[in-house]
Formats: C-alpha cells, sequence, structure tokens
C-alpha cells in the first residue's frame, strides 16, 4: 500500500469514528428525553452512566489527530479534514453532555406529576436529531445543499425554544407552586435549543471543509 493509500484509509477511519460517535450522541439523546417523558429512573441513569463512553470517544478521535497531523504533516484540504474532524468532535461531546443534563433533570423530575403534557418538548428533540443525523449525512457525503439547509431548520427550533419559554414563564407567575418544574422543563428545552445549535456548527464545519469557506453566522 502507497503512503497516500495509506493515509487517505486513516482519513476515512477518522470520518468512521466520527459517525460512531455521532450515532451514539444521538442515542443518549432519544434515551434523555424518553426518560423525562416516561419518567423512566433506569434509563435516565443509563443515559448519564453512557456518557463516560461519548467521552472516550472524543479523546480518541482527538489523539487520532493529533497523530495525523505530527505524523504527515497535512497541507491544504487534508488539513482542513483533521481540523474539522477535531472541531466536529467538540461538538458532539458537548451534545452529549446536554443529554447527560435532561437525563440528569429527568432524575430529579421522577415520580413528579408533570405540569404540563410534554409536547413541544419530544418534538424540539425530533427536530434537533434530525438536524444532528443531516449534518453527520451532510459531512459524509461533503453535500453543502444539505448542510444549508441544517443551518436553516435551526431557526425552527428556535421558535419552539422560545414559544414553550413563555408558556412555562406563564405557569409560573399563575402558580408559584410549579416554579421548580416549570424552571427545569425551561433548562430542557435550553439544552435541546443548544443540541440544535452544535449540529449547526456541524454543518457549518461541512461547508468549510468543502469550499474552505467559512460560513457567517447570524
Amino acid at each position: 500500500m502507497t503512503t497516500r493509500n495509506s493515509y487517505d484509509q486513516e482519513l476515512e477511519y477518522l470520518r468512521r469514528d466520527l459517525l460512531n460517535m455521532g450515532n451514539a450522541v444521538a442515542i443518549a439523546i432519544d434515551e434523555a428525553v424518553a426518560s423525562l417523558a416516561r419518567q423512566d429512573e433506569k434509563l435516565a441513569r443509563k443515559v448519564m452512566d453512557d456518557d463516560d463512553e461519548i467521552d472516550r470517544m472524543e479523546v480518541e478521535i482527538e489523539d487520532k489527530c493529533m497523530v495525523l497531523i505530527a505524523r504527515q504533516q497535512p497541507l491544504a484540504r487534508d488539513l482542513r479534514v483533521i481540523g474539522t474532524g477535531l472541531k466536529i468532535t467538540t461538538d458532539l461531546e458537548r451534545m452529549g453532555d446536554h443529554a447527560y443534563d435532561i437525563a440528569k433533570i429527568a432524575l430529579s423530575m421522577n415520580n413528579q406529576p408533570l405540569i404540563k403534557p410534554l409536547v413541544d418538548i419530544p418534538r424540539m428533540a425530533q427536530l434537533a436529531q434530525k438536524m444532528l443525523k443531516d449534518s453527520l449525512e451532510a459531512y459524509t457525503a461533503l453535500d453543502i445543499t444539505l448542510a444549508e439547509q441544517v443551518c436553516l431548520n435551526d431557526d425552527e427550533v428556535d421558535h419552539i425554544y422560545n414559544q414553550v419559554f413563555r408558556e412555562l414563564l406563564t405557569y409560573m407567575m399563575e402558580d408559584p407552586t410549579t416554579i421548580t418544574q416549570a424552571t427545569q422543563l425551561i433548562f430542557v428545552t435550553r439544552y435541546l435549543e443548544r443540541i440544535a445549535d452544535h449540529a449547526t456548527n456541524i454543518a457549518e464545519w461541512t461547508i468549510y471543509l468543502v469550499t474552505g469557506q467559512r460560513r457567517r453566522k447570524k
């Protein structure tokens, strides 16, 4: 195998590792929101325990990236591939942290009657998860069009976040006994909004990978 072929294979392994980490994060988000909706203590604890594996993946990918930089001294597009991998790994790890945070809230709310049916929060989670899936697909396929769509979809998540925030504030003003739980649910929506932001970051890094141009933030 030539040096270039070996290097390309290592870059492919890096891409594969990123997708595996993304899949683990997507599962964590899904299970965290499910643990809240179902008030499932066992599932919430599983999400929190599994976060260690996501952290391990981050460290492993970072180490591989640093070895590639040190050994290959990449230039131009190859350097963008590795640099983008490092950035995406950071975003994925932070998504995993937010899933952990949601599971922790689910644990603290276990067995408490919900002040309102959880309709918008699961919908928000589904949108954020789709953004994560699409951003990773765009990264894999180097699909700028799909990456741009992910960036646009962030507005819908922000809209739901603002809507739920106002609704929960109304609950607190009308009934002070709801303040503790409403505040916790506001945190959940904030974590989901941040997850969507990180998915947007991945899409923007994909655009940079393909074009070499940084997408201007709104």
